[in-house]
Order: structure tokens, then C-alpha cells, then sequence
């Protein structure tokens, strides 16, 4: 079995463990009432799947019936994944700022890519995949 199998194999796991294992509150970091984002559309897959969402935004509006946050640190309850949807230089200090709150994982959508802040997290303890959308991964589970 090649390298790349294997690495492919093991973030598959690890995708499917934070879909399946890691809690049902998902704070969404970059989630506003903004219907024409990927952000509020994932959302709603999200909720569809069983999935407690927590808008996180600096206006903190109410998103899916869902009260909005204006950072992780604000929100008054355990989270359990961080769900990122802010661009790649923005991304590393949400990453610290889900570790700091006590996430169990932290989730970097399509696009969204930073090696260090990956490396920082797992250290960490953390599951982390980065570059993938729940909101295609989850009908995989079957």
C-alpha cells in the first residue's frame, strides 16, 4: 500500500470520526444569514444530519434559528467542532481559538488550507481535516 493510500485512508477515518464521534455542536465560523453563501447552505446540511449549529460571526445574527455568536469565546456552552469558514490567513488563529474553548475537533472547509495551524491543532489533541465539506462527506457514511 502506497504512502498516499494510506494517508488518504487515515484522513478518511478521521473525517468520518468527527462526523460520527466527535458531538452534534458545530460552531460555524464565517455562518450568517446570508443565503448565497457555502457557509449557510453546509448549515443546513448540518441541521438536516442531526447537528446542533452555532453561528459564529462579528454581526452574531440569528442564522437557522440558531443564536449567533461573535466569537468562539462568547458562546456560553461547550462546542464540540469548529467548523471554519474564513479564508487560509485568517484560519491558523481560529484553529487556536477552537483548542483555547476546548473543541474536540476543528473543521477547515474546501479551500481552506494551513499546514502550521493543522500541526498546532492535532499537537493539540484535536481531530483536524482540512480542504473538505461536511456537507459532502456526510452522505458518504451511508
Amino acid at each position: 500500500m502506497s504512502v498516499e493510500t494510506r494517508n488518504a485512508e487515515a484522513e478518511a477515518e478521521t473525517v468520518r470520526r468527527i462526523l460520527t464521534e466527535s458531538g452534534d455542536t458545530w460552531a460555524i465560523v464565517g455562518l450568517s444569514d446570508n443565503q448565497e453563501r457555502a457557509a449557510y447552505r453546509v448549515a443546513t446540511v448540518l441541521q438536516r444530519f442531526g447537528k446542533r449549529i452555532v453561528p459564529v460571526h462579528p454581526k452574531a445574527r440569528t442564522v437557522h434559528g440558531e443564536q449567533g455568536y461573535a466569537s468562539l469565546a462568547d458562546i456560553p456552552f461547550p462546542v464540540d467542532v469548529v467548523d471554519v469558514f474564513v479564508n487560509s490567513d485568517l484560519a491558523g488563529g481560529i484553529a487556536d481559538e477552537a483548542v483555547a474553548v476546548g473543541a474536540k475537533a476543528v473543521w477547515f472547509q474546501l479551500g481552506v488550507i494551513d499546514p502550521e495551524a493543522y500541526a498546532r491543532t492535532r499537537e493539540a489533541g484535536l481531530e483536524m481535516v482540512m480542504d473538505h465539506c461536511p456537507a459532502i462527506e456526510i452522505p458518504k457514511l451511508g
